[in-house]
């Protein structure tokens, strides 16, 4: 690990004014994703701004909907009684990510910044332009089992490992940012992720130093809430896919899938076919997909899994 300087931000504009004045600066919360980069010196920061003390870890009901402060740690959020009952499905998303130390570390708004495990992505042997833009990608070729099938890129296949952003992303959250300067702006999560295009180092729509303060849902929809994971073993491993729906006494609802693309995918026009069943919707949502030989299998898993999913709400 290389040698860091660090301070203890004394408000979230401070904190964005420390990271926007000092050249590769981060901040830091839980540090359960940034802490291991360090150790491999995939992330070499030069400066670490610590943004625990800031007393952004409340969960607050509004006329909206709810307020999840940027430091609510996961654990903390899927034990909540009211995202328990009225956003289970992110609830459930959570429960699916990582163990239950690592979720008693993780905070909200680190979730949702973590950074692809793509294998190529963390060997520093191999060429990735996520760790260093304009190196090419060894995964384009490579082995290729656990990596995107959809938006990627000639630049990047990686795919984004959050569960509880699937589960954001199908409830329509928001982001809510302050600037170096207080300014604030609200985010929609189908902006907030970026598909990979020539610039897949570039990740989220966050400006240069700008810091996540909370992420908001609207009301609740009702409905059945279901976050299936399908991956390589039953606990601390990451998705190969994931469903996360919600759907309506009437048949409609919701459906997102995590585990195939750059960032959470959901296609909103996709979601009409959702009466007709599980093969219309995947080949409307999985439309254009380009998957590798090694991993094909995601478009059948995606089919098989909201068809499981599907039928489990019929019968509930």
């Amino acid at each position: 690990m290389k040698p860091f300087t660090y301070e203890r931000a004394a408000s979230p504009a401070k904190a964005a004014a420390a990271a926007l004045a000092t050249p590769n600066a981060k901040f830091i919360a839980g540090g359960t994703n940034l802490l291991d980069l360090m150790k491999l010196q995939i992330e070499a920061p030069a400066h670490l701004i610590d943004v625990n003390g800031l007393g952004l870890d409340r969960i607050e009901r509004t006329d909206a909907g709810l307020r999840i402060g940027a430091l609510v740690r996961n654990t903390d959020l899927a034990a909540d009684m009211i995202v328990r009952r009225d956003y289970a499905v992110l609830s459930r998303a959570l429960l699916a990510g990582a163990s239950g130390q690592l979720r008693n570390k993780a905070t909200t708004a680190g979730n949702l910044l973590q950074r692809t495990r793509c294998p190529y992505f963390y060997d520093t042997a191999q060429a990735c332009n996520k760790r260093q833009p304009g190196s090419g990608c060894a995964a384009i070729g490579g082995v290729s089992r656990q990596l995107a099938v959809i938006g990627t890129s000639d630049a990047c296949i990686a795919t984004h490992p959050s569960d509880m952003a699937v589960a954001m992303r199908l409830l329509d959250a928001s982001v809510e940012t302050v600037t170096a300067d207080g300014k604030t702006r609200a985010i929609p999560m189908v902006d907030f992720h970026r598909l990979p295009a020539a610039t897949p180092h570039i990740e989220t729509a966050l400006a240069p130093g700008e810091f996540i303060t909370a992420v908001t849902l609207p009301k609740p929809l009702g409905g059945k809430h279901g976050y299936w994971k399908v991956r390589d073993r039953n606990s601390y491993a990451f998705a190969l896919i994931s469903v996360a729906t919600v759907i309506q006494p009437d048949g409609t609802g919701r459906v997102a899938v995590g585990g195939v693309a750059h960032k959470p995918w959901r296609i909103e026009a996709a979601e009409a076919e959702l009466p007709k069943g599980a093969k219309a919707v995947t080949a409307h949502l999985l439309a254009g997909a380009k998957p590798s030989r090694d991993n094909a299998f995601k478009i059948p898993l995606v089919e098989r899994t909201l068809a499981g999913v599907l039928a489990e709400a019929r019968t509930a």
